[in-house]
């Protein structure tokens, strides 16, 4: 494309050509201008359009706030959803909590009422001289998730102490800690003593409760009866295995309520005091062994049941 420029003020005329990267460079520099002017003019709109008061302006301003806040609202809402979530969350680990402390308490030998788990925990104190600051969405949802991590914590905590002392408890209900007579004394302790049949020193390998003919025995601990029979020595004598090669024996009953093979719980009456077998009165001959060994039954009679 050939421009001719004819001009009084020339000499003489003068031709511009122009090539396609002219033409080129043209377009693109109005389109720019024509993007620039039409920005321009809508920020021009919107910026005046309250003073302006263009019914459709207004229209379009009110859409796109109205959509900006339904965005928003369900933004807030999403969270509400989510936190609410966790708080149901965090109310069940508390129910949780609670009922484990309570569980706790009474294995301990508290009463529950005492420790007041329903209750909240009084707090106070003066106004603080520094300023208060509002949280904002953004702590307010890394405090909650720092106090669920915490609840998780205790819960798995409370919850292996609640399961050592659950062990704890049934070893204490497998040693025989439970006085077998109930109001009977001792009428002959365990180590050497003159024999009353032969006069001579012997080892007494038991315990002997003075008792009335038909006082109720008790079994010591919990355990499996492995002996109830009549022995020449003993006379009507049990066995209670309490595990770990651990057992208590009873003998000279007048009368027995268990059989080999029954499971036994601490305080269950098994016979009845007697004076079968090689005795001179009355009374329940009373041994702990372990392993065959003769242990000190009064050792264990004094350990807290």
């Amino acid at each position: 494309m050939n421009i001719i420029l004819v001009s009084e003020k020339l000499p003489q005329a003068r031709t511009i050509t122009l090539g396609w990267p002219h033409l080129i460079a043209s377009g693109f520099a109005l389109f720019g201008l024509v993007i620039l002017l039409a920005g321009a003019l809508n920020y021009g709109i919107l910026r005046f359009a309250a003073e302006l008061n263009i019914p459709y302006v207004r229209d379009v301003l009110v859409s796109i706030q109205r959509q900006q806040q339904e965005k928003n609202q369900s933004y807030l809402q999403d969270n509400l959803n989510a936190m609410a979530v966790r708080l149901g969350q965090m109310q069940a680990q508390l129910l949780r909590l609670e009922t484990l402390g309570e569980r706790l308490a009474k294995l301990a030998g508290f009463k529950p009422q005492d420790l007041m788990f329903n209750e909240v925990p009084g707090r106070g104190g003066a106004p603080s001289s520094i300023p208060s600051q509002n949280l904002s969405l953004g702590d307010f949802t890394q405090q909650i998730d720092q106090l669920t991590r915490q609840l998780e914590d205790r819960s798995d905590k409370l919850g292996l102490l609640e399961s050592m002392y659950t062990q704890e408890s049934a070893r204490k209900k497998l040693i025989p800690t439970k006085l077998p007579v109930e109001g009977g004394w001792y009428s002959s302790n365990f180590g050497w003593r003159i024999d009353p049949f032969t006069g001579q020193r012997a080892f007494h390998e038991g315990i002997d409760f003075m008792a009335e003919e038909g006082t109720p025995i008790f079994s010591a601990a919990a355990g499996v009866v492995v002996y109830a029979e009549f022995h020449p020595q003993y006379g009507n004598m049990i066995e209670i295995d309490h595990g770990n090669d651990l057992i208590s024996r009873y003998a000279h009953a007048s009368k027995k309520y268990v059989k080999v093979g029954d499971v036994v719980l601490r305080g269950t009456r098994i016979a009845d005091v007697g004076r079968t077998g090689r005795a001179t009165g009355s009374h329940l001959h009373f041994e702990v062994r372990q392993r065959g060994a003769a242990l000190n039954p009064a050792r264990f009679l004094q350990l807290p049941g």
